[in-house]
């Protein structure tokens, strides 16, 4: 495994983030039939067996993924931003680097590893929603021996076998108290189970989350939003964030509990890929360029709005003049209110 040679910076980064990263192949159907019950929930999207599906388009997206996408919203607000990942010595992962680095990303921590892939998943999108066929490969997870302590890390999706990293992580963070980390916890992670992770939980500056992925890792069901809150919070976060889909986005931290609505979209969303990452990453990534819970708060829909016009998670993604220009334009019933 090696790791790109790139000159040392002499200043800490704001901001790094750390997860795997993938090229994402979008293929908008044609053709499909979606099924659901009455409440329009627990959707499943089905095919004609055996048959030719017909397709409007496809395209290549690279560098993309839970922490990449966040790593480019850092850098577009105007943090220094870095990436911890691991791609293949392949193709797929020339572009990836290739990519970040068009985006002022910092990619130095990424470590090009012969003989594994590059992750490669499909998105199939149908009207405004997507279904995502995922494969991560096998990885070995390490903190870079040369990582200058950020101010902040952004934890977010690794592979289902990074268990050991997540305590390894907690421990440099322990060592490194001048550090903030931000976790937004993946489909493995969460599957991990918070009594796994109870250290990097106890460890951590924020969590974001969804309301479904927070029902799921307090192992809950249907719960009250500022119970949520609380219940994520006790795991040892000091501020917990919880998107909630058209009910916009709530956010505690033990002080006071916020909420914002989405804010409104100029015409029907494109399709929803990266909604979810854009509104946590620009919520840190704020946090990070010294702005309050509330402005904070405000700052994280306006992305994932203009995120979901546009085909993938970063082609949409805002300069920090244009975030604030939106702001400045936003209807008088986009505000904070207090819970």
């Amino acid at each position: 495994m090696n790791s790109l040679p790139l000159e040392p910076s002499t200043l800490p980064l704001d901001f790094v983030a750390i997860g795997d990263t993938v090229v994402d192949e979008f293929i908008k159907l044609k053709e499909a039939r979606v099924s659901c019950d009455v409440n329009r929930e627990n959707c499943t999207i089905s095919m004609k067996w055996g048959d030719k599906i017909p397709y409007d388009f496809s395209v290549f997206v690279p560098a993309v993924g839970n922490a990449a996408n966040a790593a480019v919203a850092a850098a577009r607000l105007g943090l220094s931003t870095g990436f911890v990942s691991n791609v293949g010595k392949d193709r797929f992962g020339e572009e990836i680097l290739a990519t970040l680095s068009r985006e002022g990303v910092d990619t130095r921590y990424v470590a090009v590893n012969d003989g594994i892939p590059t992750n490669h998943h499909y998105v199939l999108s149908y009207e405004a929603e997507r279904t995502i066929l995922i494969r991560h490969e096998k990885y070995p997870y390490l903190i870079p021996s040369e990582l200058t302590p950020p101010k902040w890390i952004y934890l977010s999706s690794v592979g289902e076998h990074s268990l050991a990293f997540h305590a390894e992580l907690a421990q440099w963070l322990k060592e490194h108290p001048e550090t903030k980390l931000a976790f937004q916890p993946g489909t493995f992670q969460i599957k991990m189970g918070k009594e796994k992770l109870a250290e990097l939980y106890a460890t951590t500056e924020v969590v974001a989350i969804n309301k479904e992925e927070a029902e799921r890792i307090l192992e809950l069901g249907e719960t009250d939003m500022k119970e949520l809150l609380e219940k994520m919070r006790a795991l040892g976060p000091k501020i917990a964030l919880i998107t909630d889909g058209p009910s916009g986005a709530y956010v505690s931290d033990g002080a006071q509990t916020l909420n914002v609505p989405m804010y409104p979209n100029p015409k029907p969303p494109f399709e929803r890929t990266g909604a979810g990452d854009a509104m946590t990453s620009t919520f840190v990534a704020a946090l990070a360029l010294g702005k309050t819970l509330e402005e904070a708060l405000l700052w994280g829909p306006v992305n994932s709005m203009s995120v979901v016009q546009e085909i993938g998670a970063q082609r949409g993604l805002l300069t920090r003049n244009a975030l604030l220009k939106f702001l400045a334009e936003a209807p008088a019933e986009y505000c904070v209110t207090s819970l």
